[in-house]
């Protein structure tokens, strides 16, 4: 199964994030305000997009937000490589820390890239979320 991972616009990245994350909501639910600050980037399997993530540099720290992979992909280790490769990219801009807002169900995950789940947490859109942050 042949996929590559690259830099995307962010309109492909608001279609997907859309699909998977908010599909209920309408489309501009899913932009961010500061998204063309941001690096969005795209895993594809076999010249599908499949996965999105968007990271969002700041000086010597970085977020990721908005990480979404298409519902039949998840569980197949996809998101796995796209955040592996950005936590890299992160460290090749020479970002000390790398944090995101993950989904409370989602702690796990992140747990398996090393991020530590800090004392903040908050509510939207009828979700937990809970901070996690790495120094790298």
């Amino acid at each position: 199964m042949e996929t590559t991972i690259t830099k995307i616009d962010k309109e492909k990245a608001w279609k997907l994030r859309h699909k998977v994350m908010w599909p209920d909501k309408a489309f501009d639910y899913i932009k961010l305000e500061d998204d063309h600050l941001g690096i969005h980037f795209g895993l594809f399997k076999e010249n599908m997009l499949i996965s999105v993530i968007s990271l969002f540099i700041n000086k010597e720290e970085c977020q990721f937000r908005k990480f979404a992979t298409l519902q039949r992909e998840q569980g197949k280790g996809y998101g796995s490589m796209l955040l592996d490769y950005v936590i890299k990219e992160a460290m090749d801009c020479g970002v000390k820390r790398i944090w995101c807002n993950a989904r409370k169900s989602k702690v796990d995950f992140y747990k398996k890239f090393g991020l530590q789940e800090t004392n903040y947490s908050f509510m939207k859109g009828g979700k937990t979320y809970v901070i996690m942050e790495k120094d790298l």
